[in-house]
């Protein structure tokens, strides 16, 4: 990797099961000039033992309490001795070409300080399906990310938190992750970063996202109440370059969509109104919206299996 340097923060949170395939994934890794932080979120499961069995110099184990994913990673970010990092969720793993693909985007792209590459999709079921990507360039094997609203607003998210390399004082220019927040913490953290700075993309898949459980069906997380996510994604809007601000208008519009989603599975009709109404002030040509909002109005078993039906016909897209 000649003289990049580059730290990788992997958040650990009971875990034990399959930490020890992500950290086999960055040590199958080729070049040198690598530290891996695995920051011990104070797991309960014996996961910090399970690092602890793998002995390479590289690997530095660090312990926290309990503070959640975005404490972790910044805790991983503080630690960091190299400009740039690379983060990696501890049930994820990376394909044998991810910091080799990264190192080939910052000689071609070196203006860029986020990096990242597609990624696949791994079901429960051992299927993976391959993210849905609309409006990136066609037959190029790397490219800046000119708007990466555009693409994430209509797509599944293009910046998945496996898949990214990013330069410290960019990390740090933001703040890092958002701690305090139980979900799109991640998403959050992509929108501020491509709102100020540019990333250098590779449609080659080299990271492997597991999904927990079923992506149809009810919900397992609830929505944030306060939405501190769609509170700071609605400030990019001013603040977003002229070129993107339709495109980031758009994008807190899916925000709400996918809350108001949960809110319409979970049986909160009330709520899933309030977040149409939410993404009605952002985005008024969105069919689905249109089509969410009238799942509010018929009878609550109607609304799971038309849901239902959607997400299982969506997850077979592209499913091997």
């Amino acid at each position: 990797m000649n003289s990049f340097r580059i730290s990788i923060v992997i958040p650990l949170y009971n875990k034990a099961g399959f930490v020890e395939r992500a950290l086999r994934s960055v040590l199958a890794q080729s070049g040198e000039g690598v530290e891996i932080l695995v920051v011990d979120d104070g797991s309960m499961d014996g996961g910090d033992e399970v690092v602890r069995r793998i002995v390479d110099p590289r690997i530095r184990l660090i312990h926290q309490e309990n503070r959640g994913v975005s404490a972790a990673r910044n805790r991983g970010i503080a630690e960091a001795g190299a400009d740039w990092i690379a983060f990696l969720d501890a049930d994820d793993e990376w394909l044998p070409g991810f910091l080799e693909t990264v190192v080939g985007l910052r000689s071609q792209f070196r203006n860029c300080d986020v990096f990242a590459t597609a990624y696949m999709c791994c079901l429960p079921d051992g299927r993976k399906r391959a993210p849905i990507f609309r409006g990136l360039p066609r037959g190029k094997s790397a490219f800046v990310l000119e708007d990466y609203f555009a693409v994430a607003s209509r797509s599944d998210p293009p910046i998945h938190s496996s898949a990214v390399a990013i330069n410290k004082h960019a990390l740090e220019a933001i703040h890092g992750f958002p701690e305090g927040v139980s979900s799109g913490e991640d998403l959050l953290t992509w929108a501020r970063l491509l709102n100020r700075y540019q990333c250098a993309y590779s449609p080659t898949a080299q990271a492997l996202f597991y999904c927990e459980g079923e992506t149809w069906g009810p919900p397992t997380r609830r929505p944030d109440v306060p939405d501190v996510v769609g509170r700071e994604l609605a400030l990019l809007v001013e603040s977003a370059p002229t070129r993107m601000r339709k495109s980031v208008q758009r994008y807190v519009a899916l925000w709400h969509k996918m809350r108001a989603s949960v809110y319409l599975r979970s049986g909160n009709r009330q709520r899933a109104f309030l977040e149409i109404c939410g993404a009605l002030r952002y985005s008024f040509c969105t069919p689905k919206l249109y089509a969410y909002l009238a799942l509010c109005l018929v009878p609550r078993s109607v609304v799971q299996p038309v849901i239902e039906c959607r997400n299982h016909l969506r997850d077979n897209e592209g499913g091997g």
